[in-house]
């Protein structure tokens, strides 16, 4: 059987007709104040957005560099895509993401991997080059 996801003891379906202001009761302190100073413009239009998906008048792909928007009950169910400062990456929104931004899914920084040292970047490396 597998385990339900819950958002502070609250199932998805729960969550559904949620208003703002009770959701607000339910994040933490940091995403409660920064909902309760408003949205940006950007925001406002990335969850317009969402909201003509999900009605269906829009079939594009959602696509956002909002990374500092936080994940609202609107967003419950919908991929979006979060730029990385390279290129988009999809996100599924589940209930466990409540209260999180979206940067925090989306990693912007990679693992460094070296190759072999360049012709002349050291002095052994001109004793690997064949004359």
């Amino acid at each position: 059987m597998a385990k339900e996801s819950l958002f502070k003891g609250k199932t998805e379906k729960e969550f559904a007709g949620i208003s703002t202001a009770d959701y607000m009761k339910l994040t933490n302190a940091r995403q409660r104040r920064s909902l309760k100073r408003g949205l940006t413009e950007q925001h406002k239009k990335l969850l317009a957005k969402i909201k003509k998906y999900n009605e269906g008048s829009i079939k594009k792909n959602i696509k956002t560099h909002c990374r500092d928007m936080i994940v609202v009950p609107e967003m419950l169910g919908t991929t979006i895509f979060v730029h990385t400062g390279k290129d988009f990456v999809p996100i599924i929104m589940t209930v466990e993401m409540l209260g999180h931004y979206l940067g925090e899914f989306t990693l912007t920084r990679r693992k460094v991997q070296h190759s072999a040292p360049g012709v002349g970047a050291t002095k052994s490396s001109a004793a690997t080059t064949k004359k």
